[in-house]
């Protein structure tokens, strides 16, 4: 009875090293760019190995990510419960784990889907696994806004895993998530501000306060707001997307307005850091209820 219980706890703990959470999220924005890159249905392959090619680098990357992380992940409230800090998990077994996962979606990508998704989506991986944990995220308060280019990249893959080609109308996906980043982020990192200054993570509210962090949130929303009306000027979507954005995007001006105003308010910030998770979902999901509404209207 307790090896069975045992067998269940390894499987949780490899589990959540794999951020599934986030990943869930990355695949859903990857999915949204396979069906936006044709009118109809983006066919079976690319859309069954390309999706699970795409999440099994994702969740690599997590992974290396929790390996790398492992020694100041323990003096943070919000990851020293993980497996590595606590010792569930060996840094060797994680370290295997994450090698198996990136090369069975390596194999999957280039010699299922094509190679150029393959190869951007090693280069996503490398990117946020390795430039931003090892290097960006201890070397500069702008580590978010560069290394958010990798976590942009998910609909660039998924338009390539069906089309095999980088489509400017991908790379305004990525903008729009690109964008998103560092207000998602930097609110998460207000609300965290001590245990950033604990472990030596040179992150914006620690170098620079929380009110220069507030500002740019704004700032960033703000550009957000106008980034994301974008896809309606340019054709790629219409009015559902449009209003949809409008709705979103009104409550991510009041949040950020709110947070610059009311910097004693210590709920804010994670009020707004969830809430922007729910935007890019409801955001992306709109973008794929419009482009299908239209497809039916053109048919």
């Amino acid at each position: 009875m307790s090896a069975n219980v045992e067998t269940i706890t390894d499987w949780r703990d490899y589990y959540e090293l794999t951020k599934p959470r986030v990943v869930m999220l990355i695949v859903f924005t990857a999915i949204v760019g396979m069906f936006l890159a044709v009118p109809g249905w983006p066919g079976a392959v690319p859309l069954l190995f390309g999706t699970l090619g795409i999440g099994l680098a994702a969740s690599a990357a997590a992974v290396f990510n929790h390996i790398l992380d492992a020694r100041i992940d323990i003096h943070m409230l919000r990851t020293r419960g993980r497996p590595l800090p606590q010792g569930r998990v060996s840094e060797r077994a994680a370290l295997s784990f994450a090698t198996v996962l990136a090369a069975i979606s390596m194999a999957l990508l280039w010699f299922v889907v094509n190679p150029l998704t393959a190869v951007l989506t090693f280069a996503s991986l490398i990117g946020y696994a390795v430039i931003y944990t090892v290097y960006l995220k201890r070397a500069t308060p702008q580590n978010i806004v560069i290394g958010g280019a990798a976590g942009a990249a998910p609909p660039v893959l998924g338009w390539t895993a069906v089309t095999g080609e980088v489509h400017s109308s991908a790379l305004l996906l990525f903008l729009i998530i690109f964008v998103w980043t560092p207000p998602h982020f930097w609110a998460l990192a207000i609300a965290r501000k001590e245990e950033y200054a604990k472990v030596g993570i040179p992150m914006l509210p620690v170098t620079h306060g929380e009110a220069y962090t507030r500002l740019n949130i704004l700032f960033y929303t703000i550009l957000l707001a106008v980034i994301t009306v974008i896809p309606y000027l340019t054709g790629m979507s219409g009015l559902i997307y449009l209003a949809t954005a409008i709705v979103l995007d009104a409550f991510y001006l009041y949040y950020s307005i709110q947070m610059w105003r009311k910097p004693d308010d210590l709920e804010l910030p994670m009020r707004s850091f969830k809430f922007s998770i729910s935007y890019l979902g409801f955001l992306f999901a709109a973008l794929l209820i419009d482009h299908y509404f239209l497809f039916q209207i053109n048919l």
